[in-house]
């Protein structure tokens, strides 16, 4: 005797009302999300349309560093690393829409390959002793560093002494972040990179472009880059940045603790960095930017 069907194909078994009803629960969830923006790819799409947004330079017209000045912190490289600057390392996590949409403090900072002057990697010279917008930067003069308004929301570089539940996740040396406060933790100050040129340049202006040390005022750590440190983040393959003064076998500081701040080439677009290489003190030859 043939098998008679019990039941036709398009008859619905088990919970079906069920299934249908978490079907449609998952797409209205879905719907709204994307109402609000709040899906993952579009926080992706949302945060890098933000942080790598052009940010313009500013141009030194006499060669020298200025408050107010925007700059961008570039170490020029090493053995085991290539040429960085010093960026806003956020992610979705990072992001606040309250008030408004930007960075969620404190935020951590990290050195990125890509040397493109955008919100990411933008700083303002910025006094905390009263001088000028406009007055030159003098070596060992104490300022602070700080992101662009809006998305970046103007939040300072900072570092304290490590402790073991405060240090860098790395390397375990000294934290370097982002905070909205500008307090004694975000003075630093600019130290020529020679030791035996360091006296006579003290109280001097602070040329652009020119490699420096970068010392934390608190701490009198330099800042440094950690080409043995990878960081993998959205943008790719980073190096930790920390406060960790690198001495050699003469005392002189390495070369993790050069930066140079530079800004925008008034001859034509671009850095003077890479369109004049001589200007960086160290003679190496020009470094692709990464436009």
């Amino acid at each position: 005797m043939a098998h008679l069907r019990s039941h036709r194909s398009k008859v619905r078994i088990g919970n079906w009302l069920e299934d249908q009803h978490l079907e449609e629960d998952a797409v209205k969830e879905y719907l709204e999300k994307k109402e609000k923006g709040e899906l993952a790819t579009q926080k992706v799409d949302f945060l890098t349309e933000n942080i790598l947004r052009p940010v313009n330079l500013s141009v030194s017209n006499d060669g020298l560093l200025h408050f107010g000045d925007v700059v961008m912190l570039v170490n020029m490289g090493g053995e085991n690393r290539e040429c960085s600057a010093v960026g806003i390392n956020a992610d979705v996590s990072s992001v606040t829409k309250i008030p408004s949409p930007g960075i969620r403090v404190p935020c951590g900072v990290s050195a990125g390959r890509g040397i493109q002057a955008c919100t990411r990697t933008a700083f303002i010279i910025t006094s905390v002793d009263g001088s000028p917008e406009g007055a030159t930067l003098l070596y060992e003069q104490s300022f602070a560093l700080k992101t662009t308004s809006g998305f970046a929301r103007g939040l300072y570089l900072t570092s304290d002494i490590k402790s073991f539940q405060k240090c860098a996740k790395k390397s375990r040396l000294q934290e370097v972040n982002l905070d909205d406060s500008c307090s004694f933790l975000s003075w630093w100050r600019t130290v020529h990179f020679d030791p035996q040129e360091r006296l006579e340049h003290e109280g001097q202006p602070v040329h652009a472009n020119k490699k420096v040390l970068i010392t934390h005022c608190k701490t009198n750590q330099a800042l440094a880059v950690l080409g043995d440190q990878v960081i993998w983040s959205m943008y790719g393959k980073e190096y930790e940045v920390t406060a960790h003064t690198f001495l050699d076998s003469h005392k002189a500081e390495q070369e993790n603790n050069h930066w140079v701040l530079c800004t925008s080439d008034p001859a034509g677009d671009g850095l003077v960095l890479f369109n004049r290489p001589q200007s960086a003190a160290d003679g190496k030859a020009p470094v692709q930017s990464g436009k």
